[in-house]
């Protein structure tokens, strides 16, 4: 059985799909961007891109009674592989010292023009 999460403190999906789905112990979060919730907007730069990804994806996984502590995997997309030492310091932040797996791609585009988007997995 599946549960889908979705909340307005996140961005609104820009396709056919959930910010998050829960099943079998397990959260999956869609791919957040550096989009403000309020206004649709994203943000300017890597730096308040990166922070604001990890904003979503904190509401999102509250929404489902989660949390960054029990996240297992994390895949990091970037438009630019050089901004890798910026957003891993920013990352690292928000786990407190206790890291997930992760992958980490540099990719040819995202969506809206965006500079970084991430998803996870967590414990439920």
């Amino acid at each position: 059985m599946k549960k889908v999460h979705n909340t307005d403190k996140a961005p609104k999906a820009i396709g056919p799909y959930v910010q998050a789905v829960e099943a079998n112990g397990f959260i999956f979060t869609s791919g957040q961007l550096g989009l403000n919730p309020e206004t649709g907007t994203l943000q300017e730069g890597i730096e308040a891109q990166a922070h604001q990804v990890m904003k979503n994806l904190q509401s999102v996984l509250e929404n489902a009674g989660s949390d960054f502590s029990k996240v297992v995997k994390t895949t990091i997309l970037l438009s630019d592989i050089a901004d890798f030492a910026t957003v891993n310091e920013i990352y690292g932040s928000y786990f407190g010292g206790e890291f997930p797996a992760r992958s980490a791609y540099q990719v040819a585009t995202l969506p809206l023009g965006g500079l970084i988007e991430i998803e996870l997995i967590a414990l439920a």
